[in-house]
């Protein structure tokens, strides 16, 4: 019989919905698979193993009608940037330690309302801010392909749970590409929405313009019907798309026939380590022998992505980590007055890269440096988004590396933050121009994962899965596993 924890969230829907096991036993065995290998992985922060059951037995009280939600009854994990009521949300730092939510983010809700089983919150970059999981305050997760290597970030643990079979799905969030680029890297697949597409009520926010919070599974299927449950407009935020939301799972139809994919020959220039354009290209030809067309296009400004992100990110961050002050969240340092216990708090317990970006966005909007830097970086960041207006007459979707690389080793870029930041040169764009993203495993190189982009047109997440979906038929890179 195949151990549970093995199961996608398709494939546990199905048993579930066939009366073959219960949420019980699929959420006893998922939290068996967490006891096991979490201290090679270290992926959860806070484990909820009786909350899990709880929710469990309750799904499966209810399972005599139809299922409330295509997630009903299945266990999941859940980013620590997105609060979550009555449990821990640190932002893995520790100036948020100690800090339970009143309430719960959007997609928290609506995850509990379609009876999906939380098993507990996965850790992350310090406030989201990094490509590895290194600057998470308490600990860094494991690759589960090599444990010497980094998850990558920010979504390191989300993507490492799901790598590791603790989790069958989990919700991460990017601002540059912190759910794609972990899951090209751990080998599963992570899709970033349309910006507005779900909402950002109750996530911690880094860069408002910019972040977005999406799902990571083994298989685009099962992406697609995560994205289903959390999708849709909510009045709480107000960027969130009116537009209605699509049934995900009915267009994963298999055929790309007559698709057009663009190559963008930027994304296959230097800095791309050759191995892992190998693989990348040939599963790009992939999509040619299931008759897509391929198209070779240039995204010209593709050169200015990295330091446009890397000033727009901080000068949001500046202002938006300006409420951790120690007086209203987590803990307060003592000191001689008001303003030193702040200074103290804030100079303590954020860590060094949460502060490093702090003081780059804040040089960013003084006096005298705005129109050099944030006015200039936003008009190269509409300059992109036009690059992917005119290119998207000519192309339906655009295929490109996830990463540069494979996962670098632990504390190979700790002390090259530039080196650390072109982990995102991929990425970064599709967040600056507010379009969706995905990524799906491809291949190896040097037996560790390696990473297929998708990008799609606004609001176009059909098709980007369905393209998605119709390479993971061809292809059987989605069912490899670590050996842990």
């Amino acid at each position: 019989m195949t151990e549970l924890h093995t199961l996608t969230i398709a494939e546990s829907r199905a048993a579930l919905d066939a009366g073959e096991i219960t949420s019980v036993e699929l959420t006893e065995a998922f939290l068996k698979r967490i006891h096991a290998v979490e201290p090679q992985i270290k992926a959860f922060l806070t484990v909820t193993g009786e909350l899990a059951l709880e929710q469990a037995h309750a799904a499966d009280s209810q399972r005599n009608g139809s299922p409330r939600s295509p997630l009903h009854g299945v266990p999941f994990a859940i980013k620590d940037v997105i609060c979550t009521r009555d449990i821990p949300t640190t932002a893995g730092s520790r100036i948020l330690e100690g800090f339970v939510p009143p309430y719960d983010a959007t997609v928290t809700a609506r995850l509990r309302a379609g009876g999906a089983v939380l098993l507990g919150k996965v850790n992350c970059d310090e406030f989201a801010m990094g490509s590895s999981n290194e600057n998470s305050a308490y600990f860094p997760t494991y690759n589960p392909w090599d444990t010497d290597r980094v998850p990558g970030g920010s979504s390191g643990g989300s993507a490492a749970a799901v790598a590791a079979l603790e989790t069958p799905g989990s919700l991460g969030t990017e601002t540059g590409g912190s759910v794609r680029q972990p899951s090209g890297l751990c080998g599963i697949s992570g899709l970033k929405p349309t910006y507005g597409r779900v909402s950002r009520y109750g996530l911690i926010a880094f860069a408002s313009s910019l972040d977005q919070i999406g799902p990571l599974a083994w298989t685009v299927a099962d992406l697609a019907l995560i994205l289903q449950v959390i999708a849709g407009h909510d009045p709480l935020d107000g960027t969130s798309s009116a537009q209605p939301v699509p049934d995900y799972s009915a267009a994963l139809t298999g055929d790309v026939r007559g698709l057009r994919v663009g190559v963008p020959r930027e994304y296959f220039a230097e800095g791309l380590d050759a191995d892992v354009e190998r693989v990348v290209r040939t599963a790009i030809e992939t999509l040619r022998d299931q008759g897509a067309e391929l198209v070779d296009i240039s995204l010209p400004h593709t050169r200015y992505a990295i330091p446009t992100y890397y000033i727009i990110a901080p000068a949001e961050a500046s202002s938006n980590l300006a409420r951790f002050d120690g007086v209203r969240y987590g803990p307060r340092l003592p000191g001689d007055g008001l303003w030193e216990q702040i200074e103290r708090t804030r100079g303590e317990l954020f860590g060094p890269e949460v502060r490093r970006r702090i003081m780059i966005g804040t040089y960013a909007l003084s006096a005298g440096y705005y129109d050099a830097y944030y006015r200039r970086a936003q008009q190269v960041r509409t300059l992109i988004s036009r690059d992917f207006e005119q290119a998207f007459t000519q192309v339906d979707v655009i295929a490109t590396p996830t990463s540069p690389t494979i996962a670098f080793l632990l504390g190979q870029k700790t002390d090259d933050p530039l080196a650390m930041y072109l982990s995102d040169v991929y990425t970064v764009t599709a967040n600056l121009a507010g379009l969706p993203g995905l990524s799906v495993p491809c291949g190896f190189s040097q037996q560790m994962p390696v990473g297929l982009q998708f990008i799609g047109k606004l609001l176009d997440e059909p098709t980007l899965l369905r393209v998605g979906d119709a390479y993971q038929r061809m292809t059987d890179w989605h069912k490899q596993r670590p050996k842990l």
